[in-house]
C-alpha cells in the first residue's frame, strides 16, 4: 500500500437475512455473528426451565402476556439477539419478538459471561428492558437489575 493509504482490516459484517440461514444457535450484535453453546449444561436448561414456569405462573390468565424462552428478538437488522427466557406484553408480531421484553434472563455459563453482563447488559439498557435478571447457576446467586431513568440499578442480589 503506498503511503497516506489506510490499512483496512477485512471484518464481515452480517445481516438478518444472512441469520436466518445459519444452522445451529447465533445471536448477532452489530453484524457480529457470536455462536451460542452446542447444548446448554443440565443445570442451566433446568433453571431456565424453572423461571420460565414461575413467570408464567405470575401472569395467570393475561391474555397479552407471554413468557418464552431462546426466541430470538430482532432489535434491528444487525442485530439479534435470544434470550433465555423473557416475559413479553402486547407483542404484534407472531415470528420473532419485536419490542422491549418486560423481562428478560440470563442463565450464565463461563462461555457467556461477557456477552450477558457486558455485550447484552448495554444493549437491554439501551432498549429499555424495565428488569433484567443475571442468574449465576455455579454460585446460587442472581443480580436484579431494574431500569430507573434509562440506567440499569441493581436492585438487589438473590
Amino acid at each position: 500500500m503506498g503511503q497516506g493509504m489506510a490499512h483496512e482490516k477485512a471484518i464481515e459484517y452480517y445481516s438478518y437475512t444472512d441469520y436466518l440461514h445459519w444452522e445451529g444457535k447465533w445471536e448477532l450484535i452489530a453484524g457480529i455473528p457470536m455462536a451460542m453453546s452446542p447444548s446448554s449444561v443440565i443445570n442451566h436448561q433446568a433453571i431456565a426451565g424453572k423461571i420460565l414456569n414461575e413467570l408464567m405462573n405470575s401472569i395467570g390468565d393475561c391474555e397479552k402476556c407471554l413468557v418464552l424462552g431462546e426466541e430470538d428478538w430482532k432489535i434491528g437488522n444487525d442485530t439479534v439477539l435470544k434470550p433465555d427466557v423473557v416475559l413479553i406484553c402486547d407483542e404484534p408480531n407472531d415470528q420473532y419478538i419485536t419490542k422491549a421484553p418486560e423481562i428478560i434472563v440470563e442463565v450464565v455459563s463461563q462461555s457467556s459471561a461477557k456477552r450477558d453482563e457486558v455485550f447484552k447488559f448495554s444493549i437491554y439498557e439501551s432498549e429499555k428492558v424495565p428488569y433484567y435478571i443475571i442468574v449465576y447457576p455455579g454460585d446460587c446467586k442472581a443480580k436484579l437489575y431494574r431500569l430507573e431513568n434509562g440506567i440499569f440499578q441493581t436492585r438487589r442480589l438473590l
